[in-house]
């Protein structure tokens, strides 16, 4: 059987340099990656061996030491300088050169009190944590997670992102211990923070800023804090859904979600690594920041940023600072992207980072619009009615007809608009500026409404008007009154409110981004889906609740959505099971959340997209995540960083670790031992081989497989039953997927397209469960 061979991408994605570039004498930032540091060597020799590297095209030491921007000199073995093209390419050149990157403004997008309820981690159940800790622990919190984790406390964990707000209440180290002895970070000061801001829970923080002032110059303070502060917003929200502390009482908006707002692992050490820039990062910034935040001590990174496109993983700083996590077996955890529904856009895809996907939960903020017919559509509060008009019907006229109903800057009539709510609809332009329009126009609210690729994906975020927003079903009935209504139609908003259960979730939200992973086929991604849809958290307070300059508001808590919010619930858990589990391996931490993942909603039926449409692995990945049944996953899909080192052979890299070889004929991409299975272009058969290593508490165990194969296939293993004699114990298998008849199935698969099943390990008590994604060539 024959499988078409993925053409290796690595060598023609290193820098090419036409001629003409070689002539160009203006200095740029390059990157030059030379793998990994396995000598014992001390950061100042390694700092002394980049001066050399960088003196051999320079004309002398002084012009060289001038040139480096960044030395990485921890796990990842490299440097960041200003080069001429020329210089870059003489570089490039030298055998233990892995790569040269150019560095340039690459567009990064950043990408509670229910979300831990509703994911089965009862962290409200005792508000005093840190005194519940000091109890004897009873038989029942003896299988608890949380209690078996000890909330986390001997975890460092670390967050790159916008900085933190070290002010907020979800930082409090009230009742914490002594910083652990393994602690090697420092707390940078810089503009409005100082060594008082980091404590017994903000342990440590530091910022990056070289590479965005080598390219614009010297930030501007107004812009944002030149020190590990937020002004963002976004960085205190994901770290104090990471690891915050727990706040009574917590809401937002005006008393929405009130409830206990907490971390996933809120007495773990948080340490803070703030890369500035906005959404318009610099690769040489965000590496530095890993290297730090590995040789600092972290075991868990959380990264809610992700590229606007999938990259190459030698031009993704993500992927090779993850990579040397892996090497020091830290766990990196990464938010999947905000560009779906649409196919082959999640990012952050390498198989040494866990990609999270995001999801709904089943907590509604359901107000009424009531209609002058009577009508109510259920879902600020306008209790008079009011004038209702399309954005469509009072859109100016040089408006392309295309964007007449999206509510964009300068684009509605004050005439049409002014004393009226304004429909807008979903699509170009951001949510929040639509109301900015509306307002500038006169309009005294609007009706945020979803086009049908959005169907039931609504958020309940900070608006400048009274805002309702509303499904596609329901934006279909407002239209249909409006046109029928000639010129007087109306509308009134009613408060909103907090409601429970009000329908099946997890659902999977529609700007969560989708596989096919198209940088590396054989491996399926997002890996697991978690809740990213009105979450509550932390926030700035140099940063109003819209992130918008007309906003004058303040607030210490904030909704937001997007993956971004996922990841930490991931990075989380994954922070727990190390403390339960201290010796596993980041691969067994991430294959003991996928294959304890659940595919099923609250309702015990298929979890759905937001139009209510079967979700696919392509979306969720393994499933919803389940922190109760992760602790215990009986099996697991181990891998090393060796194992890495022989993927990215058979991808192209020859050279990724230091004094390692690539073998004659490395092992098939498609081997590497994964919790789940990708397959492009399947023609006819394919035969991969896996392991699994017992964890579970009973080392005699034996494990029988199972298949739901996709659609015109059969999927059977070798052994079919594996037996266990002792914990720690390793067996091989290998699966084979087989096309029952080639002619007819590639017809069915025409396109190109994806079919999906699943196989598991079962024995009494566990099911070890993995995704299959298969396409026909």
């Amino acid at each position: 059987m024959n499988i078409p061979t993925i053409i290796p991408l690595f060598l023609s994605l290193l820098l090419l340099f036409p001629p003409l570039a070689i002539c160009d004498e203006r200095q740029r930032t390059y990157i030059v990656y030379l793998g990994s540091h396995t000598q014992q060597y001390t950061p100042d020799q390694i700092l002394e061996t980049h001066h050399s590297c960088l003196t051999s095209v320079k004309d002398s030491e002084e012009e060289a030491r001038a040139s480096l921007i960044y030395s990485y000199r921890h796990s990842i073995n490299g440097f960041a300088a200003s080069l001429t093209p020329q210089q870059a390419s003489k570089l490039n050149e030298l055998e233990e050169v892995v790569a040269v990157i150019e560095s340039r403004p690459r567009k990064y997008s950043t990408h509670t009190t229910r979300s831990w309820e509703f994911s089965g981690l009862n962290l409200a159940a005792g508000y005093d944590v840190a005194e519940s800790m000091k109890k004897e622990t009873t038989m029942a919190e003896a299988g608890d997670l949380l209690h078996r984790a000890g909330y986390g406390k001997s975890l460092i964990v670390g967050i790159l992102d916008s900085g933190v707000w070290p002010e907020a209440e979800s930082f409090s180290d009230e009742g914490m211990e002594a910083v652990p002895k393994s602690w090697k970070g420092i707390c940078q000061t810089g503009q409005e923070f100082n060594s008082s801001h980091c404590n017994k829970k903000i342990i440590g923080a530091r910022y990056y800023i070289k590479g965005f002032e080598t390219y614009y110059g010297r930030l501007d303070a107004t812009e944002d804090y030149r020190s590990p502060r937020d002004k963002d917003g976004h960085g205190t929200h994901t770290a104090a859904t990471f690891a915050g502390r727990q706040v009574r009482n917590a809401s937002a908006l005006g008393g929405f979600a009130r409830g206990t707002a907490s971390g996933g692992a809120p007495l773990a050490r948080l340490a803070v690594y703030k890369k500035i820039g906005g959404n318009t990062c610099f690769d040489e910034d965000m590496l530095a920041a890993m290297d730090d935040a590995i040789a600092d001590g972290v075991q868990v990174i959380s990264i809610s940023i992700g590229a606007d496109e999938p990259l190459s993983p030698v031009n993704d700083s993500l992927s090779i600072g993850a990579l040397h996590a892996a090497r020091k077996n830290v766990v990196v955890v990464c938010s999947g992207g905000n560009d779906g529904p649409t196919p082959g856009t999640v990012v952050n895809t390498p198989p040494w980072i866990l990609t999270v996907g995001a999801s709904n939960m089943d907590r509604g903020f359901l107000g009424t619009v009531v209609l002058g017919n009577g009508q109510t559509v259920t879902h600020h509060k306008l209790p008079k009615r009011l004038p209702l008009i399309s954005a469509a019907d009072a859109a100016l006229p040089w408006v392309p007809d295309n964007e007449t109903d999206q509510c964009l800057p300068d684009s509605l009539a004050p005439e049409k608009v002014r004393g009226k709510i304004v429909v807008c609809l979903r699509g170009s332009g951001t949510r929040f500026l639509k109301g900015v329009e509306v307002k500038r126009a006169g309009g005294v609210g609007f009706i945020l409404a979803n086009t049908a690729a959005l169907g039931d994906d609504v958020f309940l975020e900070p608006h400048v008007l009274p805002t309702t927003a509303v499904t596609y079903d329901e934006t279909r009935e407002i239209v249909r009154y409006i046109r029928s209504a000639k010129g007087n139609a109306t509308a009134r908003l009613r408060e909103p409110r907090t409601v429970l259960g009000y329908k099946a979730a997890p659902f999977m939200a529609a700007f969560s981004s989708q596989g096919p992973n198209v940088i590396h086929p054989y491996i399926l991604k997002p890996d697991v889906a978690a809740p990213g849809v009105n979450i509550l958290a932390a926030w700035s307070e140099a940063s109003p609740p819209t992130k918008l300059s007309e906003d004058r508001r303040s607030v210490k808590y904030n909704f937001d959505s997007g993956t971004s919010m996922a990841c930490p619930h991931v990075a989380a858990l994954a922070a727990l099971l190390k403390a339960i589990h201290p010796t596993w391996s980041s691969a067994a931490i991430r294959s003991a959340i996928m294959t304890t993942a659940s595919t099923r909603n609250n309702k015990g039926k298929t979890i759905t997209d937001e139009r209510g449409h079967t979700a696919t692995p392509f979306q969720f990945g393994s499933g919803q995540f389940r922190p109760s049944k992760a602790a215990d996953p009986g099996l697991v899909y181990d891998a090393s960083y060796t194992d890495y080192l022989l993927y990215l052979c058979s991808y192209g890299l020859k050279n990724a670790g230091e004094r390692f070889n690539c073998p004659r004929f490395p092992p098939p991409m498609y081997d590497l031992n994964y919790p789940s299975v990708s397959v492009p272009k399947l023609n006819g058969t394919l035969t991969i081989k896996r392991s699994v290593t017992n964890v579970g508490g009973d080392g005699n165990a034996v494990y029988f497989f199972s298949a739901k194969p996709p659609l015109g296939m059969t999927v059977t293993a070798r052994p079919s039953v594996l037996f266990f004699s002792r914990v720690g114990e390793r067996k091989e298998f290998t699966l084979t997927i087989e096309a029952r008849d080639l002619k007819e199935t590639k017809e069915y698969y025409g396109g190109g397209g994806y079919r999906f099943g699943w196989y598991s390990w079962r024995d009494n008590y566990h099911v070890v469960r993995s995704p299959i994604a298969v396409s026909m060539g």
